[in-house]
């Protein structure tokens, strides 16, 4: 039996009831929501506006329509960045956001569209506000931060980061992808413009699914323009939300699967869990000298994923070790955020990134500590 300790990438298993209703809406509905009249496609519609109003309440929205459904948390951050940012913006960003969001950037900057100012962090592993609010520019259109990282699991102090974008007028955007479905998550009180997530990883969904909260008042150009089944008369895509984000036919087994999930879903409770879990392992290879935790903060401000590297030994080779010989399954390597691990010190090979998960047991900790053991003593 496998020791799964890669839930920042995607949690697993999944609660009893997510695959029976993604599989229970293709045998027993299949029609595409909002496509027409009859009875299939009206209850497909009612599935996917209930679980777009319970995602509204989550994130602190206060507008069903602007929680809009793309195909993963990438789609969603593409989205933002490319629907908001215009030619001679300023962004402010940090060395902790994940490829998502620093590849559309680099692009854009590289192509001369844009111009980007790149906040770092601290030996704890969260960023200093001051330094976003330094880096702010007349120019600056857009600040973007991840929630928490998705290298060190430290939680960013996002509430005041939006109170300086509010302050300036700055559109805010925050990458959730860490958090939503385990931490609290406020758009409102944190002035956050634009809000992305994906369902597969704290919300317990299902891949191929993500979303973006716009918040009221931010407009967004679309990327994709076709059809929205509502209104196949107007020329281009339709101005009203959430049509004007959601060209084609979405994903309504995954929408389905993910209701499932936020029924179950306690975000209190699973982050007690896998802090708790993360306490105990850290606990457990604190005394081997050869272990070193990248990021220095506390364990009750991370979302219960930490990094560490073995002196002496590869990345890729401990991740092979604990594969093949003790059927544990981590995360190794630069995990799509190379400027955090310039920062860290570990580029180009990363680190070893172990991440439990709402079922992780107390036995597999206590596993997985005697394996970074006894592979660090070998070292």
């Amino acid at each position: 039996m496998v020791i799964y300790l890669d839930n920042a990438s995607t949690t697993f298993p999944k609660p009893a009831g997510v695959a029976e209703a993604m599989v229970r809406f293709m045998r027993e509905c299949g029609a595409s929501p909002g496509r027409g009249g009859y009875a299939a496609a009206v209850a497909a519609e009612r599935v996917v506006a209930d679980v777009r109003r319970r995602l509204t309440q989550l994130v602190g929205g206060d507008d069903t329509a602007r929680m809009v459904f793309t195909s993963s948390c990438t789609d969603a951050l593409n989205l933002a960045i490319h629907g908001v940012l215009r030619e001679g913006d300023h962004v402010v960003t940090t060395a902790l956001e994940h490829n998502s969001v620093s590849r559309p950037l680099e692009t854009l900057r590289a192509c001369g569209w844009i111009t980007l100012s790149r906040v770092g962090f601290g030996e704890s592993g969260a960023i200093d506000p001051e330094e976003m609010r330094r880096a702010v520019t007349p120019k600056t259109r857009l600040i973007t931060l991840n929630h928490a990282s998705n290298v060190t699991g430290v939680i960013q102090p996002v509430a005041e980061v939006g109170a300086i974008a509010a302050e300036r007028n700055i559109l805010y955007l925050l990458d959730a992808a860490q958090t939503l479905g385990l931490v609290e998550v406020d758009v409102a009180a944190w002035h956050v413009g634009l809000l992305a997530f994906p369902a597969h990883k704290e919300l317990l969904g299902p891949p191929g699914l993500g979303g973006l909260y716009v918040a009221r008042g931010v407009e967004v150009e679309p990327l994709r323009q076709g059809g929205t089944g509502g209104d196949s008369a107007h020329p281009v895509q339709p101005e009203e939300w959430p049509a004007r984000l959601e060209a084609g036919t979405p994903n309504a087994a995954g929408i389905a699967g993910l209701g499932a999930a936020l029924a179950v879903l306690n975000p209190a409770a699973a982050l007690a869990h896998v802090r708790a879990r993360l306490a105990r392992f850290l606990e457990g290879i604190g005394e081997n000298a050869n272990i070193r935790r990248l990021a220095s903060a506390p364990v009750a401000q991370t979302v219960g994923t930490c990094a560490v590297v073995i002196d002496g030994m590869g990345v890729e080779e401990t991740g092979a070790i604990l594969d093949e010989s003790f059927d544990i399954a981590v995360r190794t390597g630069l995990h799509c955020a190379p400027y955090a691990h310039r920062v860290l010190g570990t580029f180009p090979d990363g680190a070893v990134r172990v991440s439990p998960g709402p079922y992780t047991t107390d036995a597999e900790i206590d596993a997985a500590v005697a394996a970074f053991c006894e592979i660090a003593d070998s070292a």
